[in-house]
């Protein structure tokens, strides 16, 4: 299995990404949606990001309640219009089955959730990786952008 910075994916402007441009830098990796009660979520990962403690990456996904079911235009022009987005989104993903994007599976065997549970359970888990890479905690969907704010310290 590939390691973070080997990887490369499509924005959600449709440019092929390499996370090796990520190297050096705190990540927070969300898998995001625009009709979940979580996605106002948006709004403190927007903050969180603009700090610049951490960098916030956004991977749309809809396996959870249908509730990111637009195309990667109609996600864009959501997250700019509603939230004025300013960390950089994704092309859609899956994130948990058989066609589980390189990245989640890489995060998924490096961290399980609280319960040892390897699947991501709900729209906005995150993921805290370190400058060098490493997957550093696993926040379940209900962890705020604030609640993690006050915690980097900890980690970082």
């Amino acid at each position: 299995m590939p390691k973070l910075y080997e990887l490369e994916m499509h924005s959600i402007e449709g440019e092929l990404v390499s996370f090796s441009k990520f190297r050096g830098q705190p990540l927070i990796i969300v898998n995001l949606a625009s009709h979940c009660g979580l996605t106002p979520q948006y709004e403190g990962l927007c903050e969180l990001h603009k700090q610049g403690a951490v960098h916030v990456l956004g991977f749309p996904c809809n396996q959870f309640g249908n509730q990111e079911p637009g195309t990667d235009a109609d996600i864009l022009e959501f997250a700019k219009s509603k939230y004025n987005s300013n960390f950089p989104i994704f092309s859609k993903i899956e994130v948990n089955g058989e066609n589980t994007c390189e990245l989640y599976q890489w995060l998924k065997s490096e961290k399980a959730d609280a319960e040892g549970n390897s699947d991501i359970s709900w729209n906005f888990t995150k993921f805290l990786v370190s400058k060098d890479g490493q997957v550093l905690a696993r926040f379940d969907p209900g962890t705020t952008p604030d609640d993690i704010r006050i915690k980097l310290d900890d980690f970082l």
